[in-house]
């Protein structure tokens, strides 16, 4: 894929409201090693991005300056040792901020194929919740088939999704909630 050498990103001229987010020209990023560079076609909106932007959260050190920590769209290149992907697959990823640009490099590790039936923009909200999940409730706590899941929260972004990875897993899922309009919407 032939690259442009310039793109348009948002940036946040200062700390505020959404009126204080500017387009802007900046390189396209070259992706390092182990990472992937994606042509974004929707990104997702977390709360450390609305933060950042009011100024009340500061990138972590070595992040990008630019908002956006989750993106979907088309592999647009790769780094080296990136292998898993090839230029034109549909993917979505947890990026270390820079996802607010047409587009961003993500490490490949945290890059996920866009599942079948959703879109990209359904898919861009997905990398935050799912890393999350799977981190804390497989890796760490090493959740197994058949046992027992307690979820508080249910209906939030991380609730609903541990409950559809803990149950298509095979755990057995127990979920609060703080109302019945909430129970019934974590039921179904």
């Amino acid at each position: 894929m032939m690259l442009p050498e310039t793109m348009t990103v948002i940036e946040a001229k200062a700390a505020g409201g959404p009126e204080v987010l500017v387009p802007a020209k900046r390189p396209v990023p070259a992706p390092g090693s182990g990472e992937v560079l994606i042509k974004v076609e929707a990104a997702g909106i977390n709360r450390p991005d609305v933060l950042q932007r009011q100024g009340l959260y500061p990138p972590p050190k070595g992040a990008s300056d630019l908002l956006g920590l989750e993106v979907a769209g088309a592999v647009a290149g790769l780094g080296p040792g990136a292998t898993r992907f090839k230029e034109g697959d549909l993917v979505c990823a947890l990026v270390n901020g820079g996802g607010y640009a047409e587009f961003a490099v993500a490490p490949e590790a945290t890059t996920l194929p866009v599942p079948q039936g959703l879109t990209l923009v359904e898919a861009a909200a997905l990398p935050e919740t799912v890393f999350t999940v799977w981190h804390n409730v497989f890796e760490r706590a090493a959740l197994k088939p058949g046992e027992w899941l307690l979820v508080h929260g249910g209906t939030s972004g991380i609730g609903t999704t541990a409950i559809q990875i803990g149950t298509a897993l095979g755990a057995k899922v127990m979920v609060t909630v703080g109302s019945a309009e909430k129970a019934r919407a974590a039921e179904a």
